[in-house]
């Protein structure tokens, strides 16, 4: 495995759900100024990070306002910006509406938004498995994804992170394995095992909390969303939203020997 000589810093966002106008709410919450506030912080953390990765539902609508409001919230950044595809996106937009760091576009299609960059020697590989719209909320990996996702995770290479919105694993929770998982997880996970000793994390959104799972040496990794929480026991049937969990992201520290994923919460603007 090549080794980088040198660490590596982003911030993981998710689910920031902006919408047509700047009071829009969701779940109780209005959405932008919690985007806004996180922006600030971003800009303000005591180490910059070398990029943000947005894990995808950037609005709740696919329209043409709520991505003009993102482009403008998050084009405030003083790093470079990435996004997955949410369920509540669409990849043609985010090409359109979010302009990006540099990076090697995958796919053709102009409806699948799946690419790679490197930074400082680390390797990053974003998926788009959002599904016909018939599946929504679930998520679906393409077998085209998955063959490139099996190209990429050999065992050699440098330090690989992998980024989607769905999780892959089931989460023993009733409601969410119900409806919130990557329907093909299991060959996902099965395409990622040989690189298992250089993959740093798999890193997602969607659950609207943070989540930890570990499987055959591989962490997956969800972060909380960035203006309102799900609840997620096991005995849950039925999504709830958690009021008293403030809106976050994740700090990861990608060093040549090891990851560190740090949590931040900030309190509602």
């Amino acid at each position: 495995m090549q080794k980088p000589t040198e660490a590596a810093y982003f911030v993981h966002i998710s689910d920031s759900h902006i919408g047509p106008t700047a009071v829009y709410s969701r779940h109780g919450h209005q959405s932008q100024p919690c985007a806004e506030r996180a922006v600030e912080i971003i800009n303000c953390l005591p180490i910059a990070p070398d990029f943000v990765m947005h894990t995808g539902d950037v609005v709740t609508e696919p329209d043409v306002r709520s991505y003009e409001r993102a482009a403008e919230i998050f084009g405030r950044l003083n790093v470079p910006i990435y996004f997955a595809t949410g369920n509540h996106d669409r990849a043609r937009d985010i090409q359109r509406y979010l302009p990006m760091g540099p990076r090697q576009p995958l796919s053709t299609n102009l409806d699948v938004l799946s690419y790679a960059f490197e930074v400082k020697g680390y390797r990053f590989l974003v998926l788009d498995a959002r599904g016909p719209d018939e599946i929504d909320p679930h998520g679906v990996l393409p077998e085209a994804q998955l063959d490139m996702l099996r190209t990429e995770a050999t065992m050699a290479g440098p330090p690989l992170s992998v980024f989607l919105h769905f999780p892959v694993l089931p989460m023993n929770s009733i409601w969410m394995d119900a409806y919130m998982l990557v329907i093909n997880g299991e060959q996902l996970h099965k395409a990622l095992l040989p690189a298992r000793n250089r993959l740093r994390g798999v890193f997602y959104g969607h659950i609207h909390q943070s989540m930890q799972t570990v499987r055959d040496g591989i962490v997956y990794t969800a972060v909380p969303s960035l203006f309102s929480q799900f609840f997620a026991w096991p005995n849950d049937t039925i999504v709830r939203e958690d009021p008293d969990y403030l809106p976050g992201f994740n700090f990861v520290h990608l060093l040549p020997d090891q990851t560190i994923i740090h949590q931040h919460t900030f309190p509602r603007p």
